[in-house]
């Protein structure tokens, strides 16, 4: 696997085709997620779909060790209170959930693929007005954050966007997960968090950097604990959350979503 933060012209145009193929199924995914339908059979369409397009699954059967339990199916489907990483399975959406589909592919399904990431949150059916601003909010943290990457600004920059326009509208940012690079693999350095933190705030964002960016909104507190399974992250207070989330290229003069229809 290639090494560094760097990808060429060429790369960049790989993965916006995977991007955007990628963003063509979750559309579908999404506008399939209705009130009775299991999460599994949403994981059956997007392997299905990805498949046919000429990519794979990026998350299926990922490990981030030999030690871990591989993650079981192609989406994320995390329902109300689930943060992120629920695998999908036999739970049926019911009208007043909310479903964060977290998906990623690599593309084209071959030795040199590259990889992209994305994820949103969509109400079935009819939801509280309070749970309609959480992902109001959380979707244009996401936007805030986006608008900051250019040559030269500071991850720092795009953390302290989300975390002040979330803050300021009530909510909490996760604390305990962050964005990330992608393209050469699944999960790249440098880490992009959603909030300030000193440690990472100065690193400079250049030109050919690829990074995912993914504000986890929680109406609640902040503070998350994972389930059993070793995968499923909830809200430790059990109040809802949502995600929001693309791949995002740096570029001369700005930033190219990656991951748009």
């Amino acid at each position: 696997m290639k090494q560094g933060y760097i990808k060429t012209a060429e790369e960049i145009a790989i993965i916006r085709q995977g991007g955007k193929i990628l963003a063509e199924v979750l559309k579908q995914l999404l506008s399939a997620a209705q009130a009775g339908v299991k999460t599994i059979e949403l994981d059956l369409l997007a392997e299905k779909l990805i498949r046919q397009s000429g990519g794979l699954p990026a998350f299926k059967n990922y490990a981030d060790s030999p030690s871990e339990t591989p993650f079981p199916t192609t989406i994320c489907a995390s329902v109300n209170d689930q943060v992120v990483h629920t695998p999908a399975g036999d739970y049926a959406l019911k009208s007043g959930d909310i479903l964060s589909i977290d998906i990623g592919m690599k593309y084209p399904a071959t030795d040199d693929g590259l990889y992209t990431d994305m994820a949103k949150t969509k109400a079935i059916g009819s939801v509280p007005q309070l749970t309609r601003k959480l992902l109001k909010v959380t979707a244009k943290s996401l936007e805030l954050g986006i608008a900051q990457v250019k040559p030269g600004n500071t991850i720092g920059d795009i953390s302290r966007a989300i975390q002040k326009y979330v803050e300021d509208n009530g909510f909490s940012i996760v604390r305990q997960l962050v964005g990330h690079g992608v393209g050469y693999a699944v999960h790249e350095d440098p880490r992009v968090p959603n909030f300030y933190d000193p440690v990472t705030a100065n690193f400079k964002l250049e030109e050919g950097m690829v990074i995912a960016i993914e504000p986890m909104v929680n109406i609640g507190d902040y503070r998350i604990e994972v389930l059993d399974d070793d995968w499923t992250i909830v809200t430790s207070d059990g109040s809802l959350s949502a995600h929001f989330e693309h791949t995002v290229a740096v570029v001369k003069g700005g930033h190219k979503v990656l991951t748009a229809l």
